[in-house]
């Protein structure tokens, strides 16, 4: 007698009520399946169980006596019964095994060529400072409680090798190039107070130092020109409160404050002319757990602060409600003499503040959730991500922010640099702390200040995170850690796709999924989001928008001539934001040449009827040949199709190209007539294309902040009308938005419509789209079952993606490094 047991299996039956909470037990509600397509209920991720049904099968031997065949039914029962529980127990809590993760697809190994790339590891970084320490003979003060009069190292970074070197290794076989930083250092205690830049090498174990100061910028670097560090924002902030104690009625009448409880913001840069070191700072009520931006007090302190002893610091004027003063006690005797007019502005409450993001109503259900259902597909390596055919080395700057390199398709250099330059904010006001700003990001550190992204709302909660390190102001490194996120993005869209209805019924198209690279920089008020996007024809997108809080002054006069009123005492003050990128493309190699195309009419009778005419487009087209030619003044008219050409021609006869497409809704670049221009010279320009030179490495630099009346590097000198054919060329691009704010921008600024960028998109480098050979593409015709799996893979998704990701627990750790009284600059 046999007995048999095949066929068994154990599958998950559809709950018939929507859980609430994760499913930890027996009888643990799970999220409802209905028809094809399935609705992924964030409440119950996790392990979930459900009614379960075990089949089972038995073949038995057949026996002549009636009881015997009784018994042997029983048993198989029994049996089975037995199964049934073991697969309960067994399945009961486990993501069903479709939901397996798959390594994502493994792309060609690079041996790690792209570290020539990378940024300072904390070893490398303590390494270079132990160095300069131990080899420049003189004493170094740490730079967190450095006095101007000190010595100090201001920061520390890779020092990228040329970019010749970097090709003979990456393309031609040469040998590595030596891994160098780039030291900045503060020279205080000397006859001749400097900044000094040291290029320092080999690592992890520096043996020599080169200063490659004036080699880099002509010149030694005045003193005055470094940026403001926070130990000076902290002296700064004890001479304004000592001042404030001189007017303790006034403070008490305007404000109902004693001055230690107001919250001070710098303004920049900071004078009218080079040498200048003076900076009106503005201030406004401080409560706890908002920002303090929109409640300006309408008192606003201009602070001499260029000599190399604090103990000379003074407070040269005070503005309030439109009249300026000599200082705070003059201030105070007005006050007191009864002849100023004085706005009392009641200290606001945490939960009424103006401005206030605590939510105001309890969480409601979770909105809908990306995830990857059989895990990542794109895949990361040191310091480079590979994604179908893309490759990008990424890196993060300190001072200008997210960086990339050898951006290769399909295993041909596309971009070989693509890195953000600068950001501006230019101010319109009638109070002297807004009406002179014009903040150059850069120098206060773009990249220093992308904190920690928060899990599942700056990106995606699956995304992959990356910590960035840097060395500014300390002789510690410091971690950001999580403040760089990459995934891949579903964007809800078709890449491409067709319908057909006539002649053969087929649909047939292509996911718009998009390989993301996000930073996100809080530079005091405002919150820039950085993005780089990699899509599946073979585009770059990149992007930027702007968020959080708009900066204020206090309403007066005709405020309402430089923008809105959006509080009680609160002018939204109209600013202009301009964003810079350097885009060194190499399409098909390095030398390359500009091309533009565009649309003409021409009249033209008509062939078949002589006696009538017709206005034919045409296609005008044009090879620029200096660089004169090919920069575009802002907001001017430019050809529509401009391109980067090589000499090689695809299939079709046409010079493999990649043309930049720029999207921007700039307000008006600064005068030329203005003092300060030649220092942020790039936003004449919404494109500038000029020779690539190791000398021209940035457009920007940290030094124009604070005298832009000399600019250590002037845009405009780039541009000296060179040869643009068949040489290597780089594209300059500038993006931005005039912001007018209203009421609409309290409590902060969202990101709807202040998103601009560029993309970089193959014309004719290609034969055919390249997404053709994507493995998501998805084809039908009206003959076949739309519903099988086999035929159609968007069929197969139900059972694929049949369970809930493993979602990490939720964590953020983005205060630790963080003071908890922030200096005046509100760094």
């Amino acid at each position: 007698m046999m007995l048999g047991l095949c066929g068994v299996s154990c599958t998950h039956k559809p709950a018939q009520q929507r859980g609430s909470g994760h499913g930890d037990g027996l009888g643990s509600p799970r999220a409802p399946v209905g028809g094809p397509r399935r609705v992924l209920a964030p409440s119950s991720v996790g392990a979930r169980a459900g009614n379960l049904r075990c089949q089972t099968v038995g073949a038995l031997s057949a026996s002549a006596d009636m009881n015997v065949k009784t018994v042997l039914i029983l048993l198989v029962l029994a049996l089975a019964t037995i199964f049934a529980l073991v697969c309960v127990l067994l399945t009961r809590g486990r993501a069903p095994s479709t939901c397996q993760h798959q390594p994502p697809e493994q792309e060609d190994a690079d041996d790690g060529q792209s570290l020539v790339f990378a940024d300072l590891t904390p070893e490398e970084m303590v390494q270079v400072v132990r160095y300069l320490q131990g080899s420049l003979g003189v004493q170094l003060v740490d730079a967190s409680r450095a006095r101007p009069s000190d010595n100090c190292i201001a920061s520390v970074d890779v020092q990228v090798p040329a970019k010749a070197e970097v090709l003979r290794f990456l393309d031609g076989g040469g040998a590595r190039p030596p891994r160098e930083a780039l030291a900045v250092l503060y020279f205080g205690n000397q006859p001749d107070p400097n900044v000094t830049e040291y290029v320092v090498g080999p690592l992890p174990t520096p043996a020599y130092h080169r200063d490659i100061t004036v080699q880099k910028y002509g010149g030694k670097l005045p003193y005055h020109r470094r940026p403001v560090t926070g130990k000076e924002y902290a002296d700064i902030n004890t001479l304004i409160q000592q001042e404030l104690r001189k007017a303790p009625r006034f403070l008490t009448a305007c404000c109902e404050s004693n001055g230690t409880d107001l919250a001070i913001l710098t303004t920049a840069p900071r004078g009218f002319k080079s040498g200048d070191r003076a900076t009106w700072f503005v201030l406004f009520h401080g409560v706890a757990g908002t920002g303090y931006y929109l409640s300006p007090v309408g008192l606003e302190v201009l602070v001499e602060h260029g000599d190399l002893h604090v103990s000379r610091w003074r407070l040269r004027q005070v503005f309030y409600n439109g009249q300026y003063f000599a200082s705070m006690g003059d201030l105070e005797d007005v006050f007191v003499a009864n002849l100023l007019e004085v706005v009392r502005i009641e200290k606001p409450q945490a939960e009424e503040v103006l401005g206030s993001m605590t939510p105001r109503h309890p969480p409601g259900s979770p909105g809908p959730l990306q995830y990857e259902p059989q895990g990542p597909r794109y895949s990361i390596r040191d310091n480079r991500v590979t994604f179908q055919g893309w490759s990008i080395a990424f890196g993060m700057n300190p001072n200008s922010g997210p960086r990339l390199f050898d951006i290769s398709y399909h295993g041909e250099r596309i971009v070989y640099e693509l890195s953000l330059q600068e950001a501006l904010a230019l101010y319109g006001s009638n109070c002297p702390g807004g009406m002179s700003t014009r903040y150059l990001d850069g120098s206060f550190g773009i990249g220093r200040f992308a904190y920690e992204l928060v899990r599942g709302l700056d990106c995606p909660y699956t995304a992959t995170y990356v910590d960035r390190h840097y060395l500014v102001e300390s002789e510690t490194p410091k971690t950001n850690q999580n403040s760089l996120c990459i995934f891949e993005h579903d964007a809800a869209l078709p890449l491409r796709r067709h319908f057909s209805d006539s002649h053969s019924l087929y649909y047939g198209g292509l996911q718009k999924n998009t390989l993301v690279i996000r930073a996100v920089s809080t530079l005091i008020n405002y919150d820039y989001i950085w993005d780089f996007m990699f899509h599946g024809s073979g585009a770059v997108e990149v992007r930027v928008h702007a968020t959080g809080y708009i900066s204020s002054s206090f309403l007066h006069g005709r405020g309402t001539d430089y923008g809105n009123r959006v509080g009680p005492h609160t002018l939204g003050t109209m600013h202009l934001h301009h964003i810079h990128y350097k885009v060194d493309l190499d399409v098909n190699g390095q030398l390359n040449s500009l091309e533009t195309q565009d649309m003409e009419y021409e009249l033209v009778k008509d062939p078949w009827s002589m006696q009538n005419t017709i206005e034919r487009p045409y296609l005008r087209r044009e090879r620029l040949e200096r660089e004169d030619e090919a920069a575009f003044p802002l907001n001017a008219p430019m050809p529509r199709y401009l391109s980067f050409a090589s000499r090689k021609p695809n299939k079709w006869g046409h010079p493999r190209s990649y043309r930049i497409q720029i999207t921007s809704f700039a307000g008006e670049h600064l005068p030329a007539s203005s003092p300060m221009e030649r220092s942020l010279s790039w936003g004449r320009y919404q494109l500038a294309v000029t020779q690539r030179k190791e000398e021209e490495p940035t457009s920007s630099s940290i030094y124009n902040q604070n005298d832009p009346w000399t600019p250590t590097v002037a845009f405009a000198d780039f541009i000296d009308n060179e040869t643009i054919t068949n040489e290597d060329l780089v594209a300059w691009i500038s993006v931005g938005f005039l912001h007018v704010p209203h009421a609409e921008d309290v409590p902060n600024t969202v990101t709807v419509g202040n998103g601009v960028g560029f993309f970089l998109k193959p014309y004719n480098y290609f034969d055919e789209d390249p997404s053709v050979d994507s493995p998501d593409s998805i084809y039908f015709s009206g003959k076949q079952d739309a519903g099988a799996c086999g035929v159609n893979p968007l069929a197969c998704l139900p059972p694929a993606a049949a369970c809930a990701p493993r979602l990490p627990p939720f964590r953020y750790g983005g205060f630790l490094n963080l003071s908890l009284a922030p200096p005046p600059g509100g760094l």
